[in-house]
């Protein structure tokens, strides 16, 4: 890139305001014009395409990573370049380049436009720039702005919490990764929009030692917050205490009872299984394809009427949260299923189109080198009414989940979580620490089995992978619980 532009990149992602995303600054960055913007996506219509894309995307990522006393490893790694997307009926087309010049990118035009065959006969509306509706991100004092130093001092200070709470942590490793991206999408609807976004996590993760006996806790904290949030919000030092703690619990911890048994899920990291288990089949495209056990359900009752789940990207400062998706679409609150009943998908545009439906800021892609596919944002089982305590002593004997270590579903709907740290219930009361757990069952299954759900809540940070493709997500559920579910263990 030319001097102008690095300078402007550098002046972009170290000020200490994050700047109003607009076409100005797009224009100002990348060196190609409203005009040349046009001519481009009516090349990538000139075979036959009916709907062309452009995204642009800058960004700088920087990590830090503290292991054995010492810092290990610190990066910056930048991506700069543009895709472009074309569509045909159901096929689409998909070419990039990190050569963001007028030239190169009408050469990868034509690539995408490949798709097609036939003359051009959806021409290119006039670009028209869309103004965002919300900003849903902490835009002062932006972590891009922090020096080495003092990410290097954060870490630190996670790490000796991590290491001092007691005497049995023989193992601590906390990593911070922070990033700031600039995304500009164009289309040939005439859509000319942009977003600046950051994102910053810091995880801790401890390990505890005692007669042979190794266990491991973790925790995080971050989203698309500043500086503040490590401050005001999750200190360093409590963030590593917490994985601390849970390491040193499960010292003490005993194998599950196996088999069928009332099971409860605790508020805050049990959102990974509303994220997988509900979550993931009701993105649009397996369903659009029959692959996703709910493709036939829409507007049937498949939970209890006690039961609602949304994706809501539109919640300030976490981190799946969204101004617009990566096709543009300004983002919205979806209701997936209400009071039991399936009423909606999680949409892209390829698959509204498809299905005859309307996109709802749920296409999401990894960088410019990936097209957009459905995607989860901030995923929500929704309060109840029960005390969280009314919900334990209402168990006389089950299993409490606390934390997770992963879990795979299947299209049919079946999954495996493992837990990580987890409870006896015992005649309505947390008993003794549980490890080596499992949970088996369906996503049909949970939603007909619960029988009570929380007036609290809890989110879990998360980085969702499909298709190749990472995305940063967030889930949250209250206190739940299922009156029966699989256990697997060790007795």
């Amino acid at each position: 890139m030319e001097t102008q532009s690095t300078n402007l990149w550098h002046n972009l992602f170290t000020a200490e305001k994050i700047p109003s995303p607009s076409a100005f600054l797009f224009e100002e960055s990348f060196h190609i014009t409203r005009e040349e913007i046009k001519k481009i996506l009516e090349i990538a219509l000139s075979k036959g395409g009916e709907f062309s894309e452009l995204f642009f995307e800058y960004r700088v990522a920087n990590s830090v990573e503290m292991e054995e006393d010492i810092i290990k490893q610190s990066s910056q790694h930048i991506t700069l370049g543009v895709g472009i997307r074309v569509i045909k009926g159901e096929q689409t087309g998909y070419a990039y380049t990190s050569d963001v010049s007028f030239n190169k990118i009408n050469q990868v035009a034509l690539t995408a436009a490949a798709i097609a065959s036939t003359g051009g006969k959806f021409p290119a509306a006039d670009l028209s720039e869309t103004t965002l509706l919300h900003q849903l991100y902490d835009q002062n004092h932006p972590f891009s702005s922090y020096n080495l130093n003092s990410k290097i001092e954060l870490v630190k200070k996670s790490y000796n919490s991590a290491k001092k709470y007691d005497s049995r942590v023989v193992k601590t490793q906390v990593s911070l990764a922070d990033s700031i991206q600039y995304v500009t999408i164009a289309n040939s609807e005439g859509l000319l929009v942009s977003d600046i976004r950051p994102q910053v996590r810091l995880i801790a993760i401890a390990t505890a030692e005692e007669k042979r006996n190794r266990t491991t806790g973790f925790y995080s904290g971050g989203g698309r917050v500043g500086s503040g949030y490590f401050e005001k919000e999750k200190t360093p030092e409590e963030i590593g205490q917490k994985a601390a703690e849970e390491a040193v619990i499960l010292l003490s911890a005993v194998d599950p009872p196996a088999g069928e048994q009332p099971v409860i899920l605790d508020s805050g990291q049990s959102g990974v299984m509303i994220h997988e288990a509900v979550g993931h089949p009701l993105e649009a495209d397996g369903n659009r394809k029959r692959t996703s056990i709910m493709w036939d359900k829409m507007g049937k009752k498949v939970a209890k009427p006690i039961v609602t789940v949304y994706d809501d990207p539109t919640i300030p400062f976490y981190r799946g949260s969204l101004n617009i998706d990566d096709e543009g679409t300004i983002t919205k609150k979806t209701i997936l299923i209400e009071r039991g009943k399936l009423v909606g998908y999680l949409q892209d545009r390829l698959s509204a189109r498809i299905m005859g439906m309307k996109p709802n800021g749920h296409g999401r892609r990894a960088n410019y080198q990936n097209s957009p596919i459905p995607r989860m944002c901030n995923t929500v089982l929704a309060r109840g009414e029960s005390d969280p305590e009314e919900i334990i002593r209402s168990v006389k004997k089950g299993f409490y989940a606390v934390s997770y270590q992963g879990g795979q579903v299947q299209d049919s709907g079946k999954f495996t979580f493992s837990v990580n740290l987890g409870y006896l219930i015992e005649n309505g009361k947390l008993t003794r620490p549980v490890k080596n757990a499992t949970l088996i069952g369906t996503n049909i299954q949970i939603l007909t089995e619960v029988e009570m759900i929380g007036n609290d809540m809890g989110f879990f940070l998360g980085t969702c992978g499909k298709e190749g493709q990472s995305v940063p997500v967030t889930a949250g559920t209250p206190t739940l619980k299922i009156r029966r579910m699989t256990v697997g263990g060790r007795r």
